[in-house]
């Protein structure tokens, strides 16, 4: 089914090119050459999908990533860059990328990305919306821990709603291989991994001045990955 893509390029042959090849296979594109004028796009248009430089005048691509995501917490983003250090992708993957693809790139294999991403894209319905733990309500599709007077004590990124629905949906502990392909919808390996640790690490930290004093929402099962406390109740599923 055709989407509606944002394309946020400052580079003009390398937007056009990507422009045309959206196109070509009957997507709807919009385009804008720096990030002020795509965040505006962002907050006007009905948008399915971003492609975005990192490298933009004015608000680097990781700027942009992060205001975007106050406004369109689901929004998928793939992000285009020329660096290919590993920094790079795991800053990108931190702050809400779904994806990470470095230039130079065969028009091929971005489609195809941008088909993955969009088939497992958030904004399908979410398999559970509200936990009960420690006293708090989870509401994941608001991305918020309330407390018992629904009062917000902590606010979710998309990524940690979709990590917190990964693991209470498995019944088995979920490996940081499996949560990186199935959270944050790339595969990545090896020391990348660090990825998952480093986001469970600000979940526990946030849920824990939520709850000071309770052990934690997510369990580490040594040598094998991650699981949900077994207290922690669906509330809606």
């Amino acid at each position: 089914m055709p989407k509606t893509v944002l394309v946020v390029e400052d580079e003009a042959p390398i937007r056009r090119g990507l422009v045309d090849a959206l196109r070509s296979v009957g997507h709807r594109v919009l385009e804008a050459a720096d990030g002020d004028t795509g965040l505006e796009l962002i907050r006007t248009a009905a948008i399915d999908l971003v492609l975005l430089d990192v490298m933009l005048p004015g608000q680097n691509g990781f700027d942009v990533l992060a205001a975007l995501r106050q406004h369109a917490r689901e929004l998928p983003v793939i992000m285009l860059t020329a660096r290919g250090d590993e920094s790079d992708r795991v800053r990108g993957l931190r702050r809400g990328a779904d994806d990470y693809v470095v230039k130079p790139f065969s028009i091929k294999e971005l489609l195809a990305r941008i088909e993955a991403v969009l088939r497992r894209s958030p904004q399908r319905p979410t398999p559970l919306s509200q936990l009960a733990w420690a006293g708090l309500t989870l509401d994941l599709n608001r991305g918020e821990a309330r407390g018992a007077g629904g009062e917000a004590l902590a606010s979710l990124t998309a990524q940690e709603t979709r990590l917190i629905q990964t693991l209470a949906t498995t019944a088995e502990v979920c490996t940081r291989e499996y949560l990186l392909d199935t959270v944050w919808g790339v595969e990545l390996s090896g020391r990348e991994t660090r990825v998952v640790d480093m986001a469970v690490v600000r979940l526990r930290t946030k849920l824990r001045a939520a709850a000071p004093g309770h052990p934690d929402l997510i369990e580490t099962v040594r040598s094998r990955g991650y699981r949900l406390a077994a207290d922690a109740k669906v509330l809606h599923p």
